[in-house]
């Protein structure tokens, strides 16, 4: 009998301890989930980023005016600089040769009235003889002004077409990172 008591304890014991153990894990689970409100904001800000191309594509002066600040830079994927006139006077003019601009939010953080989107662009230029496509990633940063975003700071990435299907071998070659005065060469 007293070895059969203490089986059933240890059984006992096994089953409290499993269940703490789930009950600890499904709230570290719950823990690194993005909140609820991560999926609004999403749909919010890409209807945003969506008015925003919309009015590049349709090289709508007011439309992009609309949705930049006055204090807003560009950093483009291939590292120009440009303020909100100088976009401004890109789409007025017709020299930003942009054909169609997509953008995919894929990640939004609120910081109070500051907001930092990320996603994914495409973009498709007229370029002589043809036309150029350029795919990346972006981050917008946005301010809450008079009740509305506005971007105050964006950052572009060009992703090289040729790096989505490399081989692992490749990707792990010993000169894909190197850190200085750490590597051997």
């Amino acid at each position: 009998m007293n070895q059969r008591h203490c089986i059933c304890c240890c059984v006992v014991l096994l089953l409290v301890g499993a269940r703490g153990f789930a009950q600890t894990l499904n709230s570290i689970r719950d823990a690194s989930t993005p909140p609820a409100s991560a999926g609004p904001a999403i749909h919010d800000f890409q209807v945003i980023e969506d008015a925003w191309s919309d009015a590049v594509n349709r090289h709508d002066q007011y439309g992009v005016e609309l949705a930049l600040s006055p204090q807003f830079i560009d950093v483009s994927g291939d590292g120009n600089i440009t303020t909100r006139n100088q976009q401004l006077a890109l789409v007025v003019t017709g020299e930003d040769k942009v054909l169609r601009l997509e953008r995919h939010v894929i990640t939004v953080r609120q910081l109070g009235d500051i907001v930092v989107a990320s996603g994914t662009y495409s973009v498709l230029r007229k370029n002589e003889p043809a036309h150029a496509k350029e795919k990346g990633v972006f981050t917008h940063v946005f301010e809450r002004h008079a009740g509305r975003w506005i971007c105050i700071n964006a950052q572009r990435t060009i992703v090289p077409q040729g790096s989505v299907g490399r081989s692992r071998k490749q990707a792990n070659d010993e000169t894909a990172f190197r850190f200085p005065l750490i590597s051997r060469r």
